[in-house]
């Protein structure tokens, strides 16, 4: 009787943390969930936001150059979101000739699931190509200085679609709380 008390518990010990980072048990705000960790800066430390950002109004685009992201002391100089659900970083708009593709979804499109009930651990690759559940994707050029600290084989990823530049996807870094733009290269 005593192995079969301690089995349950030691099942139900193991299975708590896999209900949190899949989105189940994290602790709900007005801006999304943590899935373990803090987020005790205003971003990243497992949170992760409950949608992806807003399509901005009008066309937008980069003029090119150095841009700043860093919009609060201890805040990242890369696209982040504040664990209130603010996206910063998202406002270049459809025109950004960074994000254009001559063939969107010539892979197909990405079907894993979105937004945090789909918490993700990379398995493997760099920014040219990663994976994780057998879904591989590749870091869009421009975004290359922001994945520079992921944690290529056990970072947590959530994925939103991108509705600002087609065929794009934002790769979210819920241990980082910064987000890139990834493009879909299949199974």
């Amino acid at each position: 009787m005593k192995s079969v008390i301690g089995l349950l518990a030691l099942s139900l010990t193991c299975s708590i943390p896999l209900y949190a980072q899949r989105g189940g048990g994290g602790q709900h705000g007005s801006g999304g969930i943590h899935a373990g960790g803090g987020g005790t800066r205003g971003f990243g430390g497992g949170f992760v936001p409950n949608h992806g950002p807003a399509p901005m109004r009008g066309e937008g685009g980069h003029a090119g150059g150095v841009r700043e992201f860093r919009d609060a002391p201890g805040h990242p100089n890369a696209p982040h979101v504040h664990t209130d659900g603010r996206w910063i970083g998202h406002d270049t708009g459809r025109g950004d000739a960074h994000y254009h593709l001559d063939r969107p979804y010539e892979h197909g499109r990405f079907t894993g699931g979105f937004g945090p009930g789909h918490v993700f651990r990379l398995q493997g690759g760099n920014r040219d190509r990663f994976w994780f559940s057998g879904f591989y994707f590749s870091v869009a050029p421009w975004d290359y200085s922001i994945v520079e600290g992921w944690l290529w084989e056990s970072d947590p990823i959530v994925m939103y679609d991108d509705p600002d530049h087609v065929g794009w996807y934002l790769a979210y870094n819920a241990r980082l709380g910064v987000y890139a733009h990834v493009n879909y290269l299949g199974q």
